[in-house]
């Protein structure tokens, strides 16, 4: 049973299978969907494709760094505080 929920750029999503993603742009007009998965793969589905994902709203994973290929040690985590208390790791950088 597909479940069509609109897609809207920005937030997150559960497919039938088990993968989280996010909706990164959205082409109405051409009936285009682009998504990310967690770990920063990009998928571009046709609205029809969309559809039969099923995909339901989900809220954003607490721990962002996935897409950004980092490890916790690069955000200065070791003591399981979240990574978005971290602040910027590009702040540490000499330039």
């Amino acid at each position: 049973m597909a479940v069509s929920h609109e897609p809207e750029i920005g937030e997150w999503y559960l497919s039938t299978s088990g993968e989280s993603f996010e909706v990164v742009a959205y082409d109405a007009e051409e009936g285009a969907v682009e998504i990310q998965y967690f770990d920063g793969a990009i998928e571009e589905l046709d609205i029809e494709s969309w559809m039969e994902v099923a995909a339901e709203p989900i809220e954003p994973p607490e721990d962002v760094s996935g897409s950004l290929d980092m490890m916790r040690e690069d955000f200065g985590l070791d003591d399981g505080t979240p990574a978005y208390f971290a602040g910027n790791p590009l702040d540490d950088l000499d330039l």
